[in-house]
């Protein structure tokens, strides 16, 4: 048994470092936009405890939000945030799962997983945990910087810092 998981390990380890070895690194810098009330809301409450309006604790919400190029609203789409927010915090902290599907230019048709948790109205990092097409065997971090906070509307300035093997 010890030689069976000593193999396993060292495969593992050989694993990684070749990934490292041979991994691209890609920054990517775009734009979330999140709307959050009206006919064109990206987001929608499928639980809701308390019937209240906020996200309160045990909250959860589908989110299909924009990725633009840019700040502005008519600033170039380049893929969807899909995914899932839970409020899990009593203190108002949120756990998000997101697929980064991308639409346009050279990532068309390929996707990265985001998980991790999210306080509101700070720069969040979160992991970069998997990815498909031109990410495929991805891994890295996110930066979301808040730019605008208002009732209706939330957009995230993105940094996304990946390695990956393919080019």
């Amino acid at each position: 048994m010890a030689s069976s998981l000593s193999q396993t390990v060292f495969s593992i380890l050989l694993l990684h470092s070749l990934h490292q070895a041979c991994a691209e690194m890609t920054h990517l810098h775009f734009y979330f936009h999140e709307i959050l009330s009206g006919p064109n809301a990206t987001v929608l409450t499928v639980v809701n405890p308390s019937n209240s309006t906020s996200l309160t604790f045990g909250t959860i919400v589908v989110v299909d939000d924009m990725l633009l190029e840019g700040l502005d609203d008519n600033s170039k789409l380049i893929g969807r945030a899909q995914g899932l927010v839970g409020a899990v915090g009593k203190d108002g902290s949120l756990e998000t799962l997101h697929n980064f599907v991308f639409t346009e230019g050279k990532y068309n048709g390929s996707t990265i997983s985001i998980y991790g948790r999210v306080e509101l109205g700070v720069t969040i990092e979160r992991p970069v945990v998997g990815g498909t097409g031109m990410f495929r065997m991805t891994t890295g971090y996110t930066l979301a910087k808040p730019v605008v906070v208002s009732a209706t509307k939330l957009v995230y300035e993105f940094d996304v810092y990946l390695w990956h093997i393919w080019k």
